[in-house]
């Protein structure tokens, strides 16, 4: 699902749907990719289901945002966040009412703010997490003098081993948005807690692939051909 135009991204997301509806199997569907391109609604749907994500705000209007950024920021930064955006492009840090942009400097107009829970640790790291199919199959450690990790961001990726706790939160996460295989973005914030920022319906694992000695193409593939396998004996059962 690659970017573009309101009316081409609208027509591709349709024609997933018209898959779905003719009975075709399709990973990861359209209602899922809709879940995580909107970081407004992957914020919903992780609260809602009682995960922990940093508190966020997605308002219309410059005055409502400005209101939020007065009250917030006396506690912590905000992060200012593209609601359809990847790869850390257009992020901004509000320490201040005053560093928020203007309307026209700001996609659609609209506010997509999250508290900034990252801590400085000799700089700056986060995780990312592979689910597919309910299990968490690989994971690395973004590393970065920046805040913003991404590794399309200059992040260095390093080979992670993470705990049980941290497998579980991912699973969790992907379940929510109701996805087969995601990536899971995960950093420990100042109360030494992990935290989900975000998941990503269409994760690119170059960086992952580099670091971890699991195949990802391998495992998709046969996870996919499993759930295959799993619906015809449904079918045949049925």
């Amino acid at each position: 699902m690659s970017g573009g135009a309101f009316e081409a991204v609208t027509l591709r997301l349709g024609i997933l749907h018209a898959l779905r509806e003719c009975g075709v199997m399709v990973w990861n569907d359209a209602r899922t990719i809709e879940h995580c391109v909107d970081k407004s609604m992957t914020s919903f749907l992780l609260s809602r289901a009682d995960i922990a994500t940093p508190p966020t705000w997605a308002v219309g209007s410059y005055d409502q945002a400005r209101a939020i950024a007065q009250a917030e920021t006396k506690e912590a930064a905000l992060v200012l966040k593209p609601l359809f955006g990847s790869q850390g492009h257009g992020l901004r840090l509000v320490r201040k009412p005053d560093d928020l942009p203007l309307p026209g400097d700001v996609a659609g107009g609209v506010y997509y703010l999250q508290r900034f829970v990252a801590v400085e640790r000799d700089g700056f790291h986060d995780f990312r997490l592979l689910v597919v199919s309910g299990r968490a199959v690989a994971a690395m450690q973004r590393n970065s003098t920046h805040w913003i990790t991404n590794v399309k961001r200059g992040g260095r990726p390093v080979a992670a081993l993470v705990n049980d706790e941290m497998k579980a939160l991912a699973v969790r996460a992907a379940t929510a948005v109701g996805a087969d295989f995601a990536g899971v973005d995960i950093l420990y914030g100042p109360d030494q807690r992990p935290t989900v920022l975000e998941v990503n319906s269409m994760p690119a694992w170059a960086g992952l692939q580099k670091v971890t000695s699991v195949n990802i193409a391998s495992v998709l593939v046969a996870a996919l051909i499993d759930a295959l396998a799993a619906r015809l004996v449904r079918g045949a059962m049925a």
